[in-house]
This record gives structure tokens, C-alpha cells and sequence, in this order.
């Protein structure tokens, strides 16, 4: 298992032997893919970077082997894909890095040990995805409040969202219309989702019937 197929390679490399890596990377690298696809949203070009990045990075590590130069021109050349590369998500960045993982492993002809890495972490991701794990015991939900500019703000749904909610918290605050109104932006845990009709009409009495929304949060995702 911890035994390298490359090891009686001297100065070039076996078609074979090299074939042999791309294809098992390839296997594992969409292996890779479907486990992320049973996680949640996707978007098809980041799937086809996950099948691909394994082999990309196993060519790069057997053409840089043993060869300080090289590596060290490759390393600043991947330096700058973090320049030209939106933030992701968390989840995303992990999926990167174990398909990168995989890549370095078959690169350096650990098959057997690439397959059992991808299974172990690929079943992690699955059973920590599926289930509960860190999620908040309550949800969350984003409510957005809409007032005029003339009302002082600062304790005048205190008592509404005492009542209604569990916890609540003053995340934002806005001018819209111009700067004629302002939106109060909570983050709040409801203590009853049935009564959440409740609650917004008893803001929009305070607040004029002006616009009150409530949803879930906007964005859950978690960026590094």
C-alpha cells in the first residue's frame, strides 16, 4: 500500500507507469466530483476542475521530480492562480485541496494510497454533509425592516422581537429610497415558525406598513 510504483524509475519515465497514474487519478478525481455533487449546490465548470485537477497536478509532480529548478518555477507559477481566483466557500477550498492531495499522492506513484485517502475522506464528507453536524440547533433567518427616515431605531422593535424570538441581533443597517428610509437588517431564531406572521404584522404596525421581510439567511456559505 505505502509502496511506490515509480520507485525503479531512474531518469525518465515508463509510459506505462505514467499512463497507469493518469488513469487512476482521472477514477479518483471524479470519484472526488460525485461526492461534492451529493453535498449541495455545484456548478458544472467547478465539477470538471475537481475530475481534472488530480491529474493536472500528478503531470506536474512527475515532470518536477528530483529536478529543484523546476519545482521551484512551478511553485511561482502557481502562486499566481491565487490572484486571478474569486473567494470560495469553504467547502469548495476543501474539495481543492483533497483533490489536489490525490494529485500529489498518484504523482508520486502512491496509487493504492490516493484510492484510500479519496474513500476514507470521500465517506467523511458524505456522513458530515447528511447529517446534523454543526448546524445550529434553531435556524437562522435574515429579517429586513423598512423605515422612515424619522424614526429612532435603536430600541423600537426590542419589545416585538423579545416576544417572537429566541435571539436576535442588529447586523445592518442602510439608507434606500434616496436616503429617505432606512433597512434594518436582524439576524434572528424565531421561538415559534408558526407566529412568524404574528410578528411581521406587529412590525408593520410600528413601522407604517412599510416593506418587512423575512427569509432565510441569504448566504450560508462560509468563506475562508
Amino acid at each position: 500500500m505505502f509502496d511506490s510504483i515509480l520507485t525503479g524509475v531512474t531518469g525518465g519515465l515508463d509510459i506505462g507507469q505514467a499512463l497507469l497514474c493518469a488513469l487512476v487519478s482521472l477514477a479518483l478525481g471524479l470519484f472526488i466530483a460525485v461526492v461534492y455533487m451529493q453535498l449541495g449546490s455545484y456548478t458544472k465548470n467547478f465539477v470538471m476542475t475537481l475530475v481534472l485537477l488530480p491529474v493536472t497536478v500528478q503531470v506536474v509532480i512527475m515532470m518536477v521530480n528530483g529536478n529543484v529548478g523546476t519545482g521551484v518555477a512551478v511553485a511561482g507559477a502557481f502562486s499566481l492562480v491565487r490572484f486571478r481566483s474569486a473567494p470560495g466557500t469553504s467547502r469548495e477550498i476543501v474539495a481543492i485541496f483533497i483533490a489536489m492531495a490525490v494529485g500529489l499522492a498518484t504523482g508520486m506513484g502512491y496509487l493504492t494510497l490516493a484510492a484510500l485517502f479519496s474513500l476514507l475522506v470521500g465517506l467523511a464528507l458524505l456522513l458530515l454533509g447528511k447529517t446534523r453536524f454543526g448546524e445550529h440547533r434553531w435556524e437562522q433567518k435574515d429579517l429586513s425592516i423598512t423605515i422612515p427616515e424619522n424614526l429612532d431605531y435603536t430600541e423600537i422593535f426590542d419589545d416585538i422581537l423579545a416576544e417572537y424570538t429566541k435571539e436576535s441581533a442588529l447586523v445592518k443597517v442602510k439608507t434606500t429610497n434616496l436616503g429617505s428610509m432606512y433597512q434594518l437588517c436582524y439576524t434572528v431564531v424565531l421561538r415559534d415558525s408558526r407566529r412568524e406572521k404574528q410578528m411581521i404584522d406587529a412590525i408593520r404596525c410600528r413601522n407604517g406598513n412599510l416593506t418587512v421581510s423575512c427569509g432565510r439567511l441569504a448566504s450560508e456559505q462560509q468563506e475562508l
